[in-house]
């Protein structure tokens, strides 16, 4: 099985997409209840890279460190998932969490568990979600902070010996009037994406049934 194989089709990439958008929707009305605020939550675009163009990716993008929340999912398919902001991000959506009146050393100590928080709602929105429309179940892991680069967050291996690859979304993260952004994503071996990839094609086959 190579990765051009099993890479997602359009009509496969458009359901995903929907189907992520759904858990991140759940996710933000989780969020609103959490912070008594509104929260906007949109996944724009999914992409399917290999390990090494996921951190090339977003080192374009993100000049400072990186904050990211990591959960193992198993099950019919399984990986790592990780919700991903700049250092400057992961502040300012701690701020915008507990409301914006705690001072500077509050936030930074209330940073860990603030993140781990929100990134345990956003990724288990998403990640149940994608497990119910395709009528299946994951099990996941308790969230865990990381901070690093690209590389180190996507266990790039200097050999070029990893061969998973990432389900990589960008997100749009809008909360109090601070637009915070970021990203999700699912780093999976060939096997599990494969199993998802038919799983897809089982759910796009019952959505045209249903139509017909």
């Amino acid at each position: 099985m190579t990765a051009e194989s099993i890479s997602l089709d359009d009509l496969e990439r458009d359901a995903l997409t929907e189907i992520v958008n759904i858990g991140v929707s759940r996710a933000a009305s989780s969020l609103r209840k959490m912070i008594g605020d509104q929260v906007l939550l949109s996944v724009p675009s999914i992409e399917v890279v290999s390990q090494r163009r996921a951190a090339r990716l977003i080192s374009e993008r993100e000049a400072s460190e990186l904050v990211a929340v990591r959960q193992d999912f198993s099950g019919p398919f399984s990986g790592r998932a990780l919700l991903i902001f700049p250092e400057t991000n992961s502040l300012e959506l701690v701020r915008a969490v507990t409301g914006g009146e705690l001072t500077a050393q509050e936030v930074v100590d209330l940073e860990h568990e603030a993140l781990a928080e929100t990134g345990n709602i956003i990724l288990n929105s998403c990640l149940a979600t994608m497990a119910n429309m395709l009528r299946r179940s994951l099990t996941m892991t308790i969230p865990e902070v990381l901070r690093g680069s690209g590389a180190m967050l996507f266990e790039v291996n200097e050999d070029g010996a990893s061969e998973g690859l990432v389900l990589f979304l960008y997100i749009d993260f809008a909360v109090r009037k601070h637009d915070i952004r970021g990203y999700i994503a699912m780093i999976m071996d060939l096997p599990s994406l494969g199993v998802l990839k038919e799983l897809l094609e089982e759910f796009i086959a019952t959505i045209v049934g249903d139509t017909d």
